[in-house]
C-alpha cells in the first residue's frame, strides 16, 4: 500500500501502517489517532488533524431518471481545508455516516473549525 502525505510532513511507513490498521472505517475515509485516511486509486492519502483548519459535509444532488420518473440522489461528502484551501473532498456512504463522522472529528481536531470557507465577495458584503 502506498501512502502519500497532503502536507510537506512525512511519516514512517510501519508507523503509518499500524495507525491504517486500527482506525475507524467509514466508506473510504479512516480515522486514526492522529491522523485521517481515505483512498484515492491505488494510494492512500493522509493528514495529520493538526494540520486541518477546517473541514465541513458537502452535500451534491445529482438528477437521476428513474423507471416511475424522475428524482435527485443525495451525494454526502467531508471536505477537508488547511488555512487557504480545500485538500480533500472525500465521499462518505450516507447521512448516517456523515454525521457519525463529523462527531468523531469533533473529538479528533477540536481546534478545526467547522463550516464552509467564506469567499472574498462575501466578506465585503457583511
Amino acid at each position: 500500500m502506498k501512502f502519500a502525505s497532503l502536507t510537506s510532513q512525512t511519516e514512517e511507513k510501519t508507523f503509518l501502517q499500524s495507525e491504517y490498521a486500527q482506525a475507524y472505517s467509514v466508506g473510504k475515509l479512516r480515522l486514526g489517532q492522529e491522523r485521517l485516511y481515505f483512498h484515492a486509486g491505488l494510494r492512500t492519502y493522509y493528514i495529520s488533524y493538526c494540520d486541518i483548519q477546517r473541514y465541513f459535509r458537502r452535500v451534491t444532488q445529482v438528477p437521476a431518471k428513474l423507471c416511475c420518473g424522475r428524482g435527485n440522489f443525495e451525494i454526502e461528502s467531508l471536505v477537508i481545508c488547511d488555512g487557504e484551501r480545500e485538500l480533500a473532498q472525500i465521499e462518505l456512504p450516507g447521512a448516517r455516516a456523515a454525521k457519525a463522522v463529523m462527531e468523531r472529528m469533533a473529538q479528533l481536531a477540536p481546534e478545526a473549525a467547522v463550516g464552509p470557507l467564506r469567499k472574498a465577495s462575501e466578506d465585503q458584503q457583511t
